[in-house]
């Protein structure tokens, strides 16, 4: 493979592990494969940069008239949020030039902003999914997965998803066992599907206030397979069904319905992803009792079947 240059494009401020995180992960294929890439980094006139951590980032080079790089990696940060109009002028006059185009949290701003991901499907931090739907309605966005892969354009979620997506660039490149070193390097997991939410239920709901609620929200967690009805859930708790529904909605912002079918959905995609039991076994395990019925969760919810979702996004080495 040609030696191929990644550019990494820096602003004040960029947040800066959104630069760091995926250029580690560029760096350390060039550990076990010397000359398949170089990096560079570059803001608009070659003049250092404040991250939004008040880092001070020295670039390699001025962005220039043109792109001469294989991979466009566009960062987010504060920086987006207001950005330099000259930044998303060079983004939309350049950036269609190179074969890969990646953005790593609310880089996507910048991108759709550039008229790059109109047509497309994209997604970006969780917190600003609402905000690039709504200011760009001609991008089709996607707020669970922690990257989206669309032709030549790549937009992660937050953060350290850009690691996530940068070893998939990796492993595309070079292959699984080198990808799997660099994050064995950096420890970090080889891989978390693309398609895997960007928080789990337990995060994307609030932490009840009260213990007993508390309580039913691990138990549900630990027990997805349990009788899970709100009249259990409420004994559990000493309350009336209707006290704990509309308490536990109060509590966490969703309704205990809701969640617990994200948490039997998550706990059954990790069931998929690693390990080789059977679709009726999950099934079961994950609370649904029949196949059937997780098969509507998952194509209601994902989009697939279990058993596609498992050929899509099952690692390579799971046996």
């Amino acid at each position: 493979m040609d030696q191929r240059t990644v550019l990494f494009v820096l602003f004040d401020g960029v947040l800066s592990l959104d630069v760091s995180g995926p250029l580690e992960v560029f760096a350390g294929a060039e550990t076990y494969r010397p000359g398949t890439y170089r990096l560079r980094t570059a803001s608009l006139d070659g003049g250092p940069v404040r991250t939004s951590g008040g880092l001070t980032l020295l670039p390699d080079q001025a962005l220039g008239d043109g792109l001469d790089a294989h991979t466009l990696v566009v960062p987010g940060g504060q920086g987006t949020r207001d950005p330099e109009p000259a930044l998303v002028d060079w983004l939309r006059a350049h950036a269609r030039s190179a074969e890969r185009l990646v953005s790593v949290c609310t880089g996507s701003l910048l991108l759709a902003g550039a008229g790059l991901l109109d047509g497309r499907r994209a997604t970006t931090h969780w917190a600003y999914c609402d905000k690039l739907a709504r200011d760009h309605p001609a991008v089709a966005v996607q707020p669970d997965p922690i990257y989206v892969r669309d032709g030549q354009v790549s937009t992660s979620a937050g953060v350290t998803s850009g690691i996530d997506l940068a070893l998939a660039l990796v492993e595309e490149d070079l292959g699984r066992d080198i990808a799997l070193a660099i994050a064995r390097h950096l420890v970090v997991f080889l891989r978390r599907p693309g398609n895997q939410a960007q928080f789990s239920a337990q995060l994307a709901a609030q932490t009840a206030r009260r213990e007993p609620l508390r309580e039913v929200q691990r138990w549900i967690t630990e027990h997805p397979e349990a009788d899970l009805a709100v009249e259990t859930l409420a004994a559990r708790a000493s309350l009336s069904p209707r006290h704990f529904a509309r308490a536990f909605q109060h509590e966490t912002g969703t309704t205990p319905g809701r969640y617990v079918d994200r948490v039997r959905l998550e706990h059954a995609r990790r069931l998929l992803e690693d390990t080789t039991d059977g679709i009726e076994e999950i099934s079961r395990a994950g609370g649904y009792g029949t196949p059937e019925a997780m098969r509507r969760a998952f194509v209601r919810t994902l989009g697939v079947s279990p058993a596609e979702y498992r050929r899509r996004f099952r690692p390579a080495s799971t046996p």
